[in-house]
C-alpha cells in the first residue's frame, strides 16, 4: 500500500509539472498573438530572435538561481556577481586584448565560481541564513566592483572586435549568445536528471535531515550549489557585457528580483525540493515576453515595474497553494 501510495504521489507531481509548463506554453502563445494582433512588429523574426537574446542571459541565471532555491536557498549575490565578473573581464580585456573571446568564457566561469564556492562555504560551513549571507555578499561584490573598477566604466570602443563578435556574430541563423544558453541548458538538463549528485540536489532540497541519514553529504551539497550558481552568472556576466558592450559597476542592480522571478513563475518551489530546467526555461521565457512587449504596446515604465512585482506575488502565491494541496493529497493516501 505504501509503495502504491508513493508512486502515485510520484505520478502526481509529474502531472502537475506538465500542467504547469502546459499553461506557460498556453500563456506565451496567447499573450503573443494578442501582442501581435496590437503591433505586428512584435512577431517579426527580428524582434523575436532580439527578445531570445535578451532571454538567454536571463535562463542561464535561472538555472544557477533553481539549483539553490530546489535545495531550500537563495543567492541575491547574484546580481552583483554579474557586474563584478563582468567588470574583471572587461578590465583584464584593456589590458590584453589579444585574449580570445572563448577563454574569456571560461574566465568568467571560473571567477564566479570562485565567487560562489565562498558564498557556499559561508551558507554550508558557517551555518548563516541563506538569505543573510547572500545579501551580504551582495554588497561585499557590488562593492569590490567599484573598487577594481575605479568608478569607470569599460566602454564598446575599447573592447576587441572578436569579444564583441560573440554578441553580434550568428551561426545557422541564430546569435552565439543564443546558441552558448542551448549549450547550457543541455549539459545541465543532463546532470540534473541523470547524474546522482543532480538527484541528491533534490533530495536535500525536499528533506535535508533524512538526506543526510542516507548518507548524502549535505553541506558539500549546498556548497556545490552556490558554487555552479556562481560559475553561471560568471558566465553570464561575460554574455552581458558582450551582449551590451559596456562594463558597469552598476550593471544588472535589482536583476536577482527578475532571477527569481523567471524560476518561480517556471514552478520552482521557494520551500524547497521542485523544480525542472524546462519550467524555468518557460518561466524566462515568460519575462521575456513582458519585457518585450509591454513597450511596444506603450505601455508606461512605471506599470512595467508594477506588473512585473504583482506577477512575482501571484506566482509564489499560486506555487504556495499548489504545494499545500499537494501535501494535503499525499497525506489523505498516507491514511487510506
Amino acid at each position: 500500500m505504501n509503495d502504491s501510495n508513493h508512486v502515485s504521489s510520484v505520478d502526481f507531481l509529474k502531472n502537475l509539472r506538465g500542467f504547469r509548463e502546459l499553461g506557460l506554453v498556453v500563456f506565451i502563445v496567447s499573450i503573443s498573438l494578442l501582442i501581435g494582433a496590437r503591433n505586428p512588429r512584435f512577431l517579426t523574426w527580428g524582434n523575436l530572435h532580439d527578445m531570445l537574446l535578451d532571454t538567454s542571459i536571463l535562463s542561464i541565471l535561472a538555472i544557477g538561481m533553481m539549483l539553490v532555491l530546489v535545495t531550500g536557498g537563495i543567492d541575491l549575490s547574484a546580481e552583483s556577481g554579474i557586474a563584478l565578473t563582468g567588470m574583471i573581464v572587461g578590465l583584464t580585456l584593456i589590458r590584453y586584448p589579444q585574449i580570445p573571446a572563448v577563454l574569456t568564457l571560461f574566465m568568467g566561469m571560473a571567477l564566479g565560481a570562485g565567487f560562489g564556492a565562498i558564498t557556499g562555504a559561508i551558507v554550508a560551513g558557517g551555518r548563516v541564513i541563506p538569505i543573510i549571507a547572500t545579501l551580504g555578499m551582495m554588497y561585499v561584490y557590488r562593492g569590490l566592483t567599484f573598487i577594481v573598477s575605479g568608478g569607470r566604466w569599460v566602454n564598446a570602443y575599447e573592447m576587441p572586435d572578436d569579444f564583441k563578435a560573440m554578441a553580434t556574430g550568428r551561426l545557422l541563423g541564430f546569435s552565439n549568445l543564443i546558441l552558448i544558453a542551448i549549450v547550457v541548458y543541455i549539459v545541465f538538463t543532463y546532470f540534473i536528471n541523470h547524474t546522482e549528485t543532480g538527484r541528491q540536489i533534490f533530495a536535500v532540497g525536499s528533506n535535508r535531515e533524512a538526506a543526510r541519514i542516507i548518507g548524502i553529504r549535505t553541506n558539500r551539497i549546498i556548497w556545490l550549489v552556490y558554487t555552479l550558481s556562481g560559475a553561471l552568472y560568471g558566465l553570464a556576466g561575460v554574455m552581458w557585457i558582450a551582449r551590451y558592450a559596456s562594463a558597469q559597476s552598476d550593471s544588472a542592480s535589482g536583476y536577482v528580483f527578475t532571477i527569481v522571478a523567471a524560476c518561480v513563475l517556471g514552478g520552482v518551489a521557494i520551500t524547497g525540493g521542485v523544480g525542472s530546467i524546462s519550467g524555468i526555461l518557460l518561466g524566462s521565457i515568460t519575462i521575456g515576453i513582458i519585457n518585450n512587449a509591454l513597450p511596444m504596446i506603450r505601455v508606461s515604465p512605471f506599470w512595467r515595474t508594477a506588473l512585473t512585482g504583482a506577477i512575482i506575488l501571484i506566482a509564489v502565491i499560486v506555487n504556495i497553494a499548489i504545494t499545500r494541496n499537494i501535501e494535503r493529497k499525499a497525506l489523505l493516501q498516507r491514511k487510506i
